[in-house]
């Protein structure tokens, strides 16, 4: 009788693995996908379920239907702070895209001191937001920041005090983010223009091309997913914004500069509105999708028609 072949090879070769290499690999991702369908999808469930509740100090599973979101959005706080998500998101995403951005340009071109100039623009991001809210509300204190020391030599009419004005405090969260945030914009930028084709730029020079045209025409459209990553990154960094309020803020003058995350854990902690502050947590995310994923939508679109 034959010995079929198999049978003969794994004779010949005991030790040796009988299962594809890519098994180990998703055996050793279940612990972190159990984690993660635990830990985050089911705390929205759960996030979603105490907001239909009038759950306040502890959860009370007594269900009210939508009265929690009822109460939220006749709340002129919780608007208060989403326009304020809306200024302080398009300033500070902006603002490090296009400084980031630039920075990254003026270092890619070979600017002398490129060492110390990429370790000065990335310090801020070894200090947390509590500690830049600090510094910064130092800084933008009217009687002992820039103001008073700009007045000390000489400028007596000179005014800084934004921080503690209700129409401009909210640009205060926009400078101290960016402050904090355009050295890791900076870094991922640099990253992708180190990685450009060289023979972009030789071909460029051949045929006169101005480098500014190369950068806007050519190299600009290139970084898409980079723009892409650097939109993500920030825009989670927007939607969380609580210790930079606390530390620089508090939210005021009044509420002038409060935001959705500030909101939702004050009515958690201290007044005791678990109902609502779920329900402030549940609109929050919805924003997020709402806005992020119009943008997924054609950035994945655009990479299926490129293949």
């Amino acid at each position: 009788m034959v010995e079929p072949a198999h049978l003969a090879a794994r004779r010949q070769h005991p030790d040796r693995r009988w299962w594809r290499p890519d098994w180990t690999a998703r055996v050793a991702l279940i612990p972190a996908l159990i984690i993660t369908i635990v830990c985050f999808y089911g705390f929205i469930v759960w996030t979603f379920i105490i907001s239909l509740t009038r759950s306040r100090l502890l959860p009370v599973y007594n269900f009210t239907g939508f009265d929690q979101y009822a109460r939220l959005f006749a709340n002129e706080r919780w608007w208060t702070s989403m326009q304020n998500l809306a200024i302080h998101g398009c300033l500070f995403i902006g603002g490090c895209v296009v400084i980031g951005y630039g920075l990254a340009i003026l270092i890619d071109r070979g600017v002398r001191g490129e060492g110390l100039f990429r370790t000065m623009f990335m310090m801020p991001l070894s200090m947390s937001f509590i500690v830049t809210g600090v510094i910064w509300q130092w800084v933008m204190n009217p009687t002992l920041g820039l103001q008073e020391a700009v007045r000390d030599l000489g400028w007596v009419t000179f005014e800084f005090n934004w921080i503690v004005r209700q129409d401009r405090s909210i640009y205060t969260l926009a400078i101290a983010g960016i402050w904090q945030q355009v050295g890791l914009c900076m870094a991922l930028f640099l990253a992708g223009l180190r990685n450009v084709d060289p023979n972009i730029w030789k071909a460029s020079r051949v045929d006169g091309i101005p480098v500014w045209r190369v950068y806007l025409h050519i190299i600009t459209p290139m970084m898409r997913t980079v723009f892409f990553t650097v939109f993500i990154l920030m825009s989670a960094i927007v939607m969380k914004a609580f210790d930079l309020v606390v530390a620089l803020t508090g939210g005021g003058p009044g509420f002038s500069s409060d935001l959705p995350a500030r909101f939702v854990v004050d009515h958690i902690l201290n007044r005791q509105e678990l109902g609502m502050g779920a329900a402030g947590a549940f609109v929050l995310l919805c924003t997020v999708l709402a806005v992020i994923s119009p943008y997924i939508y054609f950035e994945l679109r655009k990479a299926r028609g490129a293949h």
